[in-house]
């Protein structure tokens, strides 16, 4: 695990890679069901690479065949006991994931992470993002870790999904697909069910009910420059627009001018 280089927000899975001739890294995301990595090659589709610990240079690669394509699988052994497993071929989405002993594995699960591993409220409802007043200037704040309940600011339907920000999205390839953002305020996590480059910026994100775009064509980010996307957040009793940039990576979020006189978000110089 590479703490210094991050996929999806998070520590990615850093390998040697080699393709034909060519040997170079590769850094997966380390969220399950996730399929983006950064890699110095250009790894076309259906490719074949070989996988290799960075460590020991040992070849990771497996007589065990894919289920879908044959090609080799490479698999990951597991802190908790278990291992998961994905195709070295590119553009297989087949992975597994097998435990030793599930019952051992669920206990250290929950030792580390607790019940609540998704937020540290026991009860949802007091993540809501209320603003409580600041005493010397009179503005509201939203707390960090504060669940954002999120709406499209077009059709006013709820975008969360099982406790995650569900946005449909379009990358270069114009591959549609699904962006899975935490509503938590100051949480990072994501993943993606297509794949997105790193520190390039989404082509579209809309609305996943009326698919209207969410982008605002007089915006940027204040950070990266590119272009961002609004949705709306409930804030005491209205709805607020809430920014966020189109920039994989990019931890930019911000209110509009008017909504930051009266309202501020706690530590959040990113999104």
């Amino acid at each position: 695990m590479s703490e210094e280089h991050l996929v999806d927000n998070s520590p990615s899975i850093s390998l040697d890679i080699k393709i034909g001739d060519k040997k170079g890294y590769i850094r997966m995301s380390s969220i399950y069901g996730s399929y983006n990595y950064v890699s110095d090659l250009e790894i076309k589709p259906n490719t074949m690479a070989e996988f290799y610990c960075p460590h020991c240079h040992g070849l990771m690669n497996t007589d065990i065949p894919c289920d879908v394509c044959k090609a080799p699988m490479v698999p990951f052994y597991l802190d908790i006991g278990g291992k998961v497993a994905v195709c070295s071929k590119a553009g297989c989405k087949n992975h597994f994931v097998e435990f030793e002993d599930l019952s051992n594995a669920l206990t250290k699960f929950y030792e580390d992470f607790g019940f609540q591993a998704k937020h540290e409220h026991e009860n949802i409802e007091e993540a809501f993002a209320i603003p409580v007043e600041d005493e010397e200037t009179h503005t509201e704040i939203i707390a960090s870790g504060s669940f954002l309940q999120t709406y499209c600011p077009h059709c006013k339907r709820s975008m969360i999904e099982s406790d995650m920000l569900k946005l449909k999205i379009i990358n270069d390839n114009n591959e549609s697909g699904y962006i899975l953002l935490s509503p938590f305020l100051n949480v990072f996590s994501t993943k993606s069910t297509i794949f997105l480059q790193e520190d390039k910026v989404i082509k579209d994100i809309k609305c996943p009910h009326c698919d209207t775009s969410l982008i605002i064509k007089d915006k940027q980010c204040e950070v990266c420059k590119s272009p961002v996307a609004a949705v709306s957040i409930s804030a005491r009793t209205r709805l607020i627009d809430f920014y966020i940039c189109s920039k994989k990576g990019c931890r930019w979020h911000g209110l509009s001018e008017d909504d930051m006189n009266e309202i501020k978000l706690e530590d959040s110089l990113e999104w």
